[in-house]
């Protein structure tokens, strides 16, 4: 983990690391703090990127506690009206997916990646029968935790530029995982999750976002294509996309899900270790904060 940089408070919080790459367009700022006061609380601390429209990123901060389930990192607490904004979710150590493929020392193996997007089309269902779209989602806005990827920076896109303006070069949105339709200002609808969803696999698969087919696994071409296609029409839903990353046994009654995926060993040995220790570095750092 990074250090916080100078300023070492934000809202009611001590900050502890910064939990983003340098150099990856990443669509907030991230922290891993502690309350100050009490000192018996560690989260994950999100914020606006600097020059940002911190009035939209407030309005995105509260919206996102609609956005629920098990691979979701649930906003349970944002700024109040007359502070500078922000969002804290419970910790956990995490490591965004471009930090555990550099981890890794590549692209993830070919069932890290299946667990991955099994995980995040699965959430993206349940939010698109809510009718929201998490109009978000990168590599960067997706955690890898030791029992499941967790989702962040909801509405990341709404927070970037209003509807209608375009979004293509807007700082901490990346261009690989940006729908067309959405760079030019349209406003985020579920298609645009499931361009964005193609373009986490083929990153976890490959390194970068819009790679050539031949260099995604075979098994994982045809989904990631559908996602990745110009015309929104023509992507899949979301539940289609989770069918194809983790089908249903034989004799299932229900959807499919991500679960029987994520078992212990879901995860490569080395971003295992990463996650120990950097579980470790934040209990060394609030007992030297207190």
């Amino acid at each position: 983990m990074e250090s916080p940089g100078p300023s070492r408070r934000l809202g009611p919080f001590a900050l502890i690391a910064r939990l983003d790459p340098p150099g990856y367009p990443v669509p907030h700022r991230r922290f891993v703090a502690r309350r100050a006061e009490d000192g018996d609380r560690t989260v994950l601390l999100g914020a606006p990127l600097p020059g940002a429209d911190a009035a939209r990123f407030a309005d995105e901060a509260d919206g996102a506690r609609r956005l629920i389930g098990p691979w979701v990192s649930p906003v349970t607490e944002i700024a109040p009206a007359d502070a500078g904004p922000w969002y804290a979710s419970p910790y956990l150590p995490a490591l965004p997916l471009p930090v555990a493929l550099a981890v890794h020392g590549g692209p993830l193996p070919e069932p890290s990646v299946r667990a991955i997007g099994a995980a995040v089309a699965e959430t993206l269902v349940a939010a698109h029968a809510q009718g929201l779209a998490h109009a978000g989602l990168s590599p960067a806005s997706l955690l890898l935790t030791g029992d499941g990827p967790r989702l962040t920076c909801f509405g990341a896109v709404r927070a970037a530029g209003p509807d209608g303006a375009p979004r293509s070069g807007l700082p901490g949105l990346e261009p690989g995982s940006l729908a067309p339709e959405q760079a030019a200002g349209g406003r985020p609808r579920p298609p645009g999750d499931l361009y964005a969803l193609g373009s986490v696999l083929a990153y976890a698969a490959t390194g970068h976002t819009t790679p050539e087919s031949s260099e995604l696994p075979s098994a994982l071409r045809p989904l990631v294509a559908m996602c990745l296609t110009r015309d929104p029409a023509n992507r899949p839903t979301a539940a289609a996309a989770l069918a194809a990353l983790a089908p249903p046994t034989p004799h299932a009654t229900v959807l499919s899900t991500a679960g029987p995926l994520l078992r212990p060993g879901w995860l490569p040995g080395r971003v295992v270790a990463a996650l120990a220790r950097q579980s470790a570095e934040v209990l060394s750092a609030e007992i030297r904060t207190l």
